[in-house]
C-alpha cells in the first residue's frame, strides 16, 4: 500500500492499512448490518439483494462494482433508520467446480468452499456491510433438500415434466444447454460449437404463465426497472394474436396446423415449410427424397436456434417429395424442409407467403418457388425488387376479402376457417419451457426414482435431501450421460412406491433453479421444515432493490419472476413479483475493452486495494460513472480519490479538536450551514436516483467549503464546521466506510457512523436569503449583483441597467434588446 503516513490527529492524515485492521475486527465483533426479528420492531423494512456471487476465484473489479453499489444503497436505508435485511451467499453449485475437480483430481465440493472462504475474506475487507448471520450456499444440502423439494410440488402440479426433445449438447461439456446458453451457436461457457440433439429431459412449464409474466410487468414498470430489461422480458415471451390453420397433405390422414399471424395473406401461400428437426419432416419425406433429406439435416444438427433464425445466412432446404393442400382455394402447395423454420415455434410448420414475409421471399428466390402478392401496398413487385412488402393495405385476389384492410380482413378469414372448420383464432408466445437437466454430477440431483412398475416416482419428502455421493476427479469426467450413473450403489434403490428394484435419476438441475427463489431463504435460513418461512417473507418481501449484471434478463430474472408466481399460486407468497426495484451496473473495462490477461490490460482487484486502500477503491469506482455504465479503468484516478480521502479526514479530525460532541450548530457561520444543508438535500436526492457519481462530488464541495472555513473564519471551533463534519462522515459512511468510521470516532462519537445518523434537512437553510445575478454587456460579464431569489424580471432588468459598471460598458450606444434570465443573468445587447 502506498502508506500514507503522519501524526494522525494533528494532520488528520489516515493510514488506510490501519482502519482497515481496526474496523474490520470491529464490524466482525459487533455484527452492526444485522437485520432484526423483534415483532416490537416498528422501524420500515428494506430488503436489499445483490445477486449471487459465484465462487470461480477471489473477488475481480466486476465484484467491486457491483457489491459497492448494492452496499451504498443498503448502507443509506441503515442511515435512514430502516430495519435492513441486507445479506449474502453463493451460488456454489455448477461446472467450473467440476471442471477444476477433474484437473486437481479433487471434489468439486473442495475447491467450491475454498473458494468461498477467500471471497468472504475479501467481502469483509472490502467493506460491505451485510448480515453474516443470513450466509448460504446452494451446494450445501441443507440448502438444495428445499430445491428437491419444490421440484416435488412442481411435479404434483404438472409444471415439472419429462420429454423427448431437440436440445443444445454441448459436446465438451457433455450436457445440455438453454438456448440462452448458446452464443453465436457456441457454448457460453467452454466456446466448443453446439450440437443438437433429441434427448429425453426435464423441463419446467413456464410456458403456462407466460400470460402473467406479460401482465405482471406492469408492477415493475415505470422507472422500477430498467425499460432495456423490460423490453428483452416482452421480446422473449413474444406473445402474438393470429391463426391455427390446418392444412391437410396428401396421403396423410390427419391435417397438420399451421400457426400465423398474418391469415389474411392465406391466398398468398405458395410453399409449406416445415422445420427440418422436427419429427413431422421425417414423417412426411418420400422415399425418394430421403437419402437429401438425412444429408441435409445432418448439416443443420450443429446450428443454435439463433443462427437459423438470422436474416444473414443463406436460405437452405431440401424438398420433402409430398404436397399440402391451401384449406381456402385448394392449391397444391410443394413441402419443403428448411432450417429457417424451429421445430420448437409454433407447430413447428409454416405455411410461406413469399411476397409478404421476408424469409419466406429470400428462400422463394432461392428455389425458383412463386411469388403472389395479395396485400396492395404501393410497392414494388417483391418478386423483382427482392423486398417483401409486410405493410399495411388493401387485400386482392383473396376472393372474399377483396378490398379490405388488414384487421378487417383478419377479422373475415378466421370466420371463414371456423364455419369450414379448418381454423380459429389463437394466441402463441415465442417462450419454451425451461430446460433443467444437466449432465453432470455438481448440482441437485432431481428427486425422481425411475421404477418399471410405477413409472416417475418422487422421492418421499421425509428422504430427502437426496445428497451427491462422493465422488472426485476421473469419475467426474463428461461421457454423455451424466457421471451419476457410475455410482451404482447410489443408484439402485427401492421403488417407494411398490418395494422393488428401481433407479434414481441421475441428472442434476439446471444453477438457476437454485437461483430462483434464494431470495426467500435468506428471510429464514436455519429454518429445516421448509423452504422459508411464509410469514416472514411476506414481511419483508418483495425485495426492495435488486442489483445485478443485465446479463441475466432472460435467464435468472425470468424464472425467478415465473417460480415467484408459482410459489404465490401454492399460497406461500402474497407478492407475484420478486423484485420491486432492479439496478443493473455496467462492466469494468480498461483501454476501451474487457479485461483480459491475453490481451495485457488486466488489473487485480487485491493490488488496488493493497496500493490504495479500499476507500480508495471503492470511491473511484462509485464516482467514475452512473451504475448502469461502464467504468474505464483507464479513465479513472484513485490517487484523486485518495487524496479527496485524505482531505475529508483532515476536516473531520479538526472538527473534533475543535468542538465537542453536541454542540449547538444553530449559532455556526450560516453560509456554510445553508452549504452543509443544501448538500444533505442533494444527496438524498441523489442517492435515491442512484446517481452516486454526482452525490460524491456534491461531498467534495463540502469538503471544500468547509476546508475553506476553517482557513478564512474562526477555525475549526465554528459550530457549522462541526456540523459540515459530521455530515461528510455521514455520507462517506456509504461510499468509504472506514474513513468514515474513523472520523465520527474521532468527532467524539460512540457507537458506528453507519447507523441512523442521516440529518434532517432544515428548510429554512435551504432558502436563498440572495443569489447572484451576473449581468453583460454584449455577452460579456461586466457585474454581479446580489439579488432576492424571487426577484421578478421587471424589477431585475431595472438593477441591471442602473449598474453602473455597465453603464461604463454601454456607454452613448443604442440598448436593442434585454434579455433577462431571472435570477441569475441579464445580457444587454446594444449597437
Amino acid at each position: 500500500m502506498t502508506a500514507v503516513d503522519g501524526d494522525q490527529t494533528a494532520s488528520g492524515i489516515y493510514d488506510a492499512r490501519a482502519l482497515q485492521d481496526k474496523w474490520q475486527a470491529r464490524w466482525a465483533a459487533e455484527l452492526p448490518f444485522t437485520a432484526s426479528e423483534d415483532p416490537a420492531d416498528e422501524r420500515p423494512r428494506s430488503f436489499i439483494v445483490d445477486m449471487f456471487a459465484y465462487p470461480s476465484g477471489d473477488l475481480h473489479m466486476g465484484h467491486a462494482e457491483a457489491f459497492a453499489i448494492g452496499d451504498v444503497i443498503g448502507r443509506y436505508r441503515f442511515q435512514r433508520g430502516d430495519n435492513v435485511l441486507h445479506p449474502i451467499g453463493w451460488d456454489s453449485f455448477g461446472l467450473p467446480a467440476e471442471n477444476a475437480a477433474i484437473e486437481r483430481d479433487s471434489r468439486p465440493d473442495e475447491w467450491t468452499y475454498a473458494n468461498i472462504e477467500t471471497q468472504a475474506g475479501s467481502f469483509q475487507r472490502y467493506g460491505v456491510g451485510v448480515d453474516w448471520n443470513r450466509r448460504i450456499h446452494t451446494s450445501d444440502p441443507e440448502y438444495y433438500k428445499w430445491n428437491q423439494w419444490l421440484f416435488n410440488r412442481f411435479f404434483e402440479r404438472g409444471l415439472a415434466y419429462r420429454r423427448d426433445g431437440l436440445v443444445n449438447w454441448c459436446p465438451q461439456d457433455q450436457t445440455v444447454l438453454a438456448n440462452e446458453q448458446v452464443v453465436a451457436g457456441k457454448c457460453e461457457r467452454c466456446g466448443s460449437d453446439v450440437e443438437r440433439r433429441s434427448l429425453n429431459q426435464w423441463y419446467f412449464k413456464i410456458t403456462e404463465y407466460a400470460q402473467r409474466l406479460l401482465d405482471d410487468m406492469d408492477q415493475i414498470d415505470n422507472g422500477r426497472w430498467p425499460e432495456e430489461i423490460l423490453a428483452i422480458q416482452r421480446n422473449w415471451i413474444g406473445r402474438s394474436t393470429g391463426a391455427d390453420v390446418r392444412f391437410s397433405i396428401e396421403g396423410r390422414d390427419e391435417p397438420v396446423t399451421v400457426y400465423t399471424t398474418r391469415p389474411d395473406t392465406l391466398y398468398g401461400a405458395t410453399f409449406f415449410v416445415v422445420a427440418a428437426d422436427a419429427d413431422l419432416a421425417d414423417e412426411l419425406c418420400a422415399p425418394e427424397q430421403r437419402e437429401a433429406f438425412e444429408a441435409y439435416r445432418s448439416d443443420i444438427a450443429k446450428l443454435s436456434d439463433v443462427e437459423r433464425q438470422t436474416t444473414e445466412r443463406p436460405k437452405t432446404g431440401v424438398f420433402l417429395g409430398c404436397y399440402a393442400i391451401n384449406p381456402v382455394n385448394g392449391e397444391r402447395m410443394p413441402v419443403w424442409a428448411a432450417d429457417y423454420v424451429l421445430a420448437g415455434y409454433g407447430h413447428g410448420a409454416i405455411m410461406a407467403v413469399p411476397a409478404h414475409d421476408q424469409r419466406d421471399l429470400d428462400f422463394a428466390l432461392a428455389f425458383d418457388l412463386p411469388v403472389r402478392v395479395v396485400v396492395e401496398t404501393g410497392e414494388p413487385d417483391p418478386a423483382t425488387s427482392g423486398v417483401a412488402t409486410a405493410g399495411e393495405g388493401t387485400l386482392r385476389a383473396s376472393g372474399p376479402l377483396d378490398g379490405l384492410g388488414k384487421e378487417e380482413a383478419i377479422s373475415r378469414i378466421i370466420e371463414v376457417l371456423a364455419e369450414r372448420g379448418t381454423g380459429e383464432s389463437t394466441v402463441n408466445f415465442r417462450l419454451r419451457d425451461w430446460l433443467i437437466s444437466r449432465q453432470r454430477y455438481w448440482g441437485t440431483p432431481i428427486p425422481i426414482i425411475h421404477c418399471p412398475s410405477c413409472g416417475l416416482v418422487p422421492v418421499p419428502d421425509d428422504q430427502l435431501p437426496v445428497t451427491l455421493p462422493e465422488m472426485k476427479g476421473a469419475e467426474l469426467a463428461p461421457k454423455g450421460i451424466s457421471p451419476l450413473a457410475a455410482a451404482r450403489d447410489w443408484v439402485e434403490v427401492g421403488c417407494p412406491d411398490c418395494g422393488g428394484p428401481a433407479e434414481r435419476d441421475t441428472d442434476t438441475m439446471d444453477t438457476f433453479v437454485d437461483s430462483s427463489w434464494y431470495p426467500w431463504r435468506y428471510c429464514s435460513p436455519r429454518l429445516d421444515t421448509a423452504p422459508f418461512d411464509t410469514g416472514t417473507v411476506n414481511k419483508w418481501g418483495p425485495v426492495d432493490h435488486y442489483i445485478g449484471g443485465k446479463e441475466h434478463a432472460t435467464l435468472h430474472l425470468l424464472y425467478a419472476r415465473f417460480f415467484t408466481k408459482v410459489l404465490h399460486d401454492m399460497g406461500m407468497l402474497d407478492f407475484t413479483e420478486p423484485f420491486a426495484r432492479l439496478t443493473n451496473q455496467g462492466q469494468v473495462i480498461n483501454q476501451g475493452r474487457a479485461m483480459s490477461k491475453s490481451l495485457g490490460n488486466g488489473v487485480d482487484l487485491g493490488e488496488q486495494i493493497d496500493t490504495y486502500g479500499v476507500d480508495a477503491v471503492r470511491l473511484t469506482m462509485l464516482f467514475a460513472s452512473p451504475p448502469e455504465d461502464d467504468v474505464d479503468w483507464a479513465d479513472v484516478s484513485v490517487v484523486a480519490a485518495q487524496k479527496f480521502l485524505n482531505r475529508a479526514f483532515k476536516v473531520m479530525a479538526e472538527a473534533g479538536q475543535g468542538t465537542p460532541v453536541g454542540t449547538d450548530f444553530s449559532a455556526g457561520n450560516t453560509d456554510l450551514r445553508r452549504a452543509t444543508h443544501r448538500t444533505i438535500d442533494q444527496v438524498s436526492a441523489l442517492v435515491e436516483e442512484r446517481r452516486f457519481n454526482v452525490a460524491i462530488a456534491r461531498c467534495m464541495e463540502l469538503v471544500s467549503a468547509a476546508r475553506k472555513a476553517i482557513d478564512s473564519g474562526p477555525g475549526a471551533s465554528d459550530p457549522a464546521v462541526r456540523e459540515a463534519a459530521e455530515f461528510i462522515a455521514v455520507a462517506l459512511s456509504l461510499f468509504a466506510p472506514y474513513i468514515a468510521e474513523e472520523g465520527w470516532e474521532r468527532m467524539g462519537h460512540v457507537g458506528s457512523v453507519a447507523i441512523g445518523n442521516w440529518p434532517e434537512v432544515d428548510p429554512d437553510l435551504l432558502v436563498q436569503e440572495s443569489v447572484t445575478c451576473v449581468v453583460q454587456v454584449q455577452s460579456k460579464v461586466r457585474d454581479k449583483l446580489s439579488v432576492a431569489p424571487d426577484i421578478d424580471a421587471e424589477e431585475l432588468e431595472r438593477l441591471a441597467l442602473a449598474s453602473e459598471k455597465a453603464q461604463n460598458f454601454i456607454g452613448d450606444k443604442q440598448i436593442r434588446k434585454v434579455v433577462v434570465r431571472a435570477p441569475k443573468l441579464v445580457n444587454i445587447v446594444v449597437g
